[in-house]
């Protein structure tokens, strides 16, 4: 039997033992693989780059879309917004007239014929030469031999064709008529959605110069809307001319704008102040069979 008493030092203690647990902060120490403290940085870096790229990539397309609707070659007049405030400003109230000279410029001879007081409307029947309500009339959109047309076409309304291949145009609502030189559907939609027409065709002049280039070639007869101050004129040469040639004595003459118009050896007609009726090329040549009910015609009554 042990009856050794236990010292001091081996006295029971109702104290527990402090366990302390010692944490290596260097991972290398326990085998295990470091971990990336730059990773979420490097994620903003990637997130902000692709966020420029995003920028950029916008940016580039506005400006292609930019290019398409304005740079096209030459310098524009009249914006098209600024020919929607035309199309709504107040009628001016004048006599309705067709003032007809004949003027030569750069050895091009011009028959001029200026348009006042005038309701210009779109419509698929020739005029009869008897109508004494219409003052003057011409052709205005092209067509191919289906029936398609060359050009956004509107008549009365009514969208016949989408096409901004041309970028002259005329646009009539309301009794106001514009003519302008742009890419953009502004101006065609504005008069659609009243009832109004509108077509597209070459540029001949634009804010006083020419294109660069021409579509059509040979000499033939020309004919052409034009747009002095606020002053519109249908133009007619009785000679054969270049197209070239045409729009540089246009030009010259002192017209900002002009568009061109198809049918230069077409029968037509104005009417003077005395309501007399004046052929434009011999009445032989009408009525025009081959394309009636198709072609488009730009008809100018006097307003009511």
């Amino acid at each position: 039997m042990n009856n050794e008493q236990p010292t001091p030092d081996m006295q029971p203690t109702d104290e527990h033992p402090i366990i302390v647990i010692e944490h290596d902060d260097d991972d290398t120490m326990t085998g295990k693989a470091p971990k990336p403290h730059h990773r979420h940085r490097m994620q903003q870096y990637a997130l902000t780059a692709l966020f420029l790229a995003i920028i950029l990539i916008a940016a580039f397309a506005g400006y292609r879309s930019w290019g398409y609707f304005y740079r096209i070659g030459v310098p524009i007049s009249v914006t098209p917004e600024e020919n929607i405030e035309k199309l709504t400003a107040p009628l001016k109230h004048e006599e309705a007239q067709v003032i007809a000279t004949h003027d030569s410029v750069l050895g091009v001879a011009l028959d001029l014929f200026e348009i006042h007081g005038m309701n210009a409307t779109l419509q698929f029947e020739e005029p009869d030469t008897a109508d004494t309500s219409v003052y003057l009339y011409a052709r205005s959109a092209d067509h191919h031999p289906n029936g398609e047309y060359e050009g956004s076409l509107v008549v009365a309304g009514e969208e016949k064709q989408s096409d901004r291949s041309r970028l002259g145009y005329m646009a009539m609502v309301n009794g106001r008529m514009v003519i302008g030189i742009s890419r953009s559907d502004k101006v065609k939609d504005y008069v659609a959605k009243r009832g109004g027409s509108f077509f597209r065709q070459y540029i001949l002049v634009s804010d006083g110069k020419l294109p660069g280039r021409f579509h059509l070639h040979g000499k033939v007869e020309r004919r052409a809307i034009g747009r002095m101050g606020e002053q519109l004129y249908y133009i007619v040469t009785p000679h054969k001319e270049t197209l070239w040639d045409f729009a540089d004595a246009l030009r010259e003459y002192g017209f900002t704008d002009a568009i061109y118009i198809t049918g230069g050896n077409d029968y037509g007609y104005y009417r003077s102040r005395d309501g007399q009726r004046h052929d434009i090329l011999p009445d032989s040549l009408y009525p025009h069979k081959k394309w009636a009910g198709i072609v488009p015609w730009l008809v100018f009554r006097a307003r009511h």
